[in-house]
């Protein structure tokens, strides 16, 4: 009989066990904030996270109970719900638990492949090696590694286990990932090569024939120019994911309603074979009431979400009508819709469902927005009600399915565009952080999160009372109970059709900070994730999907955490307004690591010119979110130092001439020259990739996102300077463009030339 190295002790009081409870449940009870101080975790906001766990804290016992009945369900099962593993491990070793009496039964191991194909040995368990034993309930139960002489190939495959007692066999069954150590990387910048690209707002592109907000055909536009004229390797996209398009709440590509599908409103309907098909499609297209809403809506200096959408949909629907119809005639076509459909699953039938629902309520009600106000029989997707409501609406639900069949084609058209241009890399997409706790991946998908916490941050000198982005953590129990589902989906998903991915906050896979409800931002704690399992999946993914893989990590980042990004092979994220050292000056191109990509800014911060010329402080003021006192002048000194510390840096590094002006005071504006060593800086990091922003190559003024506000700036809107005709037409825009391919061509990151 084993010696039980663990058991429940009770404990002494209600303190210890909310601390061990804490430990248990992965909640930190203390960290280093980002001015290097030691944050210990309040007790109230470890027994707010405890509860929104499921865990009641009142009393010493309940903490108790629920310790041990977690140690239960982790002793009591013969294997874990989900085992990920290096495909480079020396074996294969199956965690097996058993109770201690078993220990002299046979185990029969079935592994069922993902490619079909099945393999199976049998073992005994007291010839197995020991780890370690517990003593729970009274009873005793062993845990052993099972080495397996079995070569299992990268995937997502099944494990079955069977233990034959004396009253009769315990079953059990695992998902096994086997994944690569590192992601992907393209054979070139594996072998040392540098390269550079070019971020594009989709929405904000303009041209001489979209509705009013950037589409597909406008991204392979700028591919064009992207390729032929600027020499980039690829084209970074905000996240394309699906929103409600309305404003001035609703238009956050951050802060998505799904995150495993895209936003319609980048179709470009004109392209559509269903609309070309349409004699009522065209006839309608063609009125004057149309064509003048279009010119109105392309002309709009800032991007009208709600008129466009509504114009598409309008379109959309006379195109499905087009496509029902002939279906039968195009058996071809109406083949492919159905093993689109077929491969979503369920994941699309809930999406669809949600969008028709939402149009169906809003539609009777105008003052319901949100599906927590839906009557309650539709607030379960599972409910009955919902499902008589999807089999009587089928063509409405299956409309926002084929909404979603014509996002991927054409996105996979815009893809296979920059490829055959020659983009080593092509579409660079960006995976958010969030979901809308009003969207439909937390209506269909309750499970995957936490009620009763929201995410933030902890405060920093970017917000120094904290952020609370107000959306639902997500359920890591959930999670691994379900082999990681949910997460591999929107991993793959946001890899499909792209050479890049960008993950928002990549410390999400090690740790985020959950603030209670009821409480304030700075009212959190960390709460860790299973970061081995994650990067390990996002590994494999990014293997198959070829994808390279970028992680955005700013913000309060423990070493440890850039040293595991690292040795897995994903890119750090490093702008230039935050390289800076500990004397706060800005660091020089030689201090950026080579794994990394290099920026000068984001969409929530302000563009080069917005920076030299303070017009983020300004629109701060302006929306009111200064407060009182001093602040905006203390936001204006502040800005003069970085100024003057930029400035000096770029002397010493010799990117700007002897004669130019050595004090910021004396140069107002964002000069040519100043603009040109900025861009040059950048290009001679040894930084992987280089990525400029299109408002930052033609010195836009203003940025995309003011966090911290809503309807007092108009976010997310911006349209940009040039059309994508006058990318390549106009002499300003062109001056640009030889400017960034000049200083590519002279670092080494231009690997197509005339």
């Amino acid at each position: 009989m084993s010696t039980p190295t663990l058991s429940f002790v009770p404990s002494k009081n209600h303190e210890e066990a909310l601390n061990r409870a804490a430990s248990l449940f992965g909640i930190e009870r203390e960290y280093w904030d980002v001015f290097g101080n030691r944050v210990v975790t309040r007790p109230d906001v470890i027994a707010g996270v405890l509860q929104a766990l499921g865990v009641p804290c009142d009393t010493q016992e309940c903490l108790d109970r629920a310790m041990e009945e977690r140690l239960w369900c982790s002793w009591s099962r013969p294997l874990p719900a989900v085992l990920v593993v290096s495909e480079n491990a020396p074996a294969l070793e199956l965690p097996l638990t058993i109770p201690d009496e078993a220990a002299g039964w046979p185990v029969a191991v079935e592994f069922r492949l993902e490619d079909g194909t099945h393999k199976s040995l049998d073992l005994r368990v007291d010839g197995l090696p020991f780890v370690e034993a517990a003593e729970l309930r009274g009873r005793l139960f062993r845990k052993v590694r099972a080495l397996v002489p079995l070569r299992i190939p990268l995937g997502y495959h099944d494990v079955r286990v069977q233990v034959r007692g004396d009253h009769g066999p315990v079953c059990a069954t695992m998902r096994l990932i086997v994944t690569p150590d590192r992601v992907w990387l393209p054979s070139s910048l594996a072998s040392g090569r540098h390269a550079a690209g070019v971020a594009v707002n989709l929405y904000g592109l303009r041209s001489e024939r979209n509705w009013g907000c950037g589409d597909f055909s406008d991204l392979q536009r700028i591919v064009d120019w992207a390729a032929e004229d600027a020499g980039v390797e690829f084209v970074a996209l905000n996240p394309l994911h699906a929103i409600h398009n309305r404003q001035p709440y609703n238009t956050s590509p951050y802060l998505p309603v799904c995150i495993y599908y895209k936003n319609p409103i980048y179709l470009d309907i004109e392209c559509v074979e269903d609309f070309r098909t349409s004699a009522e499609a065209i006839a309608d297209f063609s009125s004057p009431e149309v064509q003048a809403e279009i010119c109105a809506l392309r002309t709009a200096p800032f991007v009208e979400y709600e008129r466009v959408y509504a114009l598409k949909l309008r379109f959309l629907r006379l195109a499905f009508h087009e496509f029902s119809r002939s279906a039968a005639a195009h058996s071809v076509r109406a083949e492919a819709f159905r093993r689109y459909c077929e491969h979503e699953s369920d994941l699309l039938d809930r999406y669809a469902t949600f969008c028709a629902l939402d149009e169906w309520i809003h539609a009777r009600n105008r003052d319901v927005w949100v599906w927590t106000e839906w009557p309650l029989e539709y607030q379960d997707p599972e409910s009955e009600a919902t499902r008589r409501f999807a089999a009587e609406n089928a063509s409405l639900v299956l409309f926002h399915k084929y909404l979603q069949w014509l996002a991927d084609l054409q996105l996979r058209e815009a893809q296979e565009h920059a490829r055959r241009q020659g983009l080593s890399i092509g579409l660079y997409h960006d995976l958010a952080l969030a979901t809308d706790r009003f969207g439909s991946d937390f209506w269909a998908h309750r499970r995957c999160y936490v009620s009763g916490c929201r995410v933030g941050s902890p405060p920093d000198a970017f917000a120094p009372e904290g952020q609370d982005w107000a959306f639902p953590p997500p359920n890591a129990e959930y999670h691994s109970e379900t082999g990681y589902r949910f997460f591999v989906e929107s991993i793959r998903r946001n890899c499909r059709h792209g050479g890049a991915l960008r993950i928002d906050h990549v410390m999400r896979f090690f740790r985020l900070f959950w603030i209670p409800d009821g409480g304030q931002a700075a009212d959190g704690t960390y709460v860790l994730e299973k970061h081995g399992d994650l990067l390990r999946i996002l590994a494999l993914e990014s293997v198959r999907n070829q994808v390279l893989v970028v992680g955005e990590d700013l913000g309060t980042v423990a070493p440890k955490i850039r040293e595991e990004l690292d040795r897995f092979g994903i890119l750090s994220y490093r702008l230039l307004y935050f390289e800076k050292n500990e004397q706060d000056e800005f660091r020089t191109p030689d201090e950026y690591p080579p794994q990394s990509l290099a920026s000068i800014t984001t969409h929530d911060l302000p563009t080069l010119t917005g920076f030299w010329l303070g017009r983020d402080i300004e629109a701060r003021r302006v929306a009111g979110l200064l407060g009182n006192g001093d602040a905006y002048q203390r936001q204006l000194g502040v800005r003069a130092r970085e100024k003057q510390n930029l400035l000096d840096v770029l002397l010493r590094c010799g990117d700007l001439p002897e004669r130019f002006p050595r004090n910021c005071a004396d140069v107002p504006e964002l000069s040519g020259e100043l603009h040109n060593a900025v861009v040059g800086f950048l290009a001679s990091t040894p930084s992987m990739l280089m990525l400029l922003a299109l408002e930052d190559l033609t010195k836009e003024t203003d940025q995309q996102n003011l966090p911290g506000s809503t309807w007092q700036y108009p976010n997310w809107r911006r349209k940009v300077k040039f059309t994508v005709e006058e990318f390549r037409s106009d002499p300003q825009a062109r001056d640009f463009t030889a400017m960034l391919r000049g200083w590519l061509r002279r670092t080494s990151r231009l690997m197509r030339d005339d």
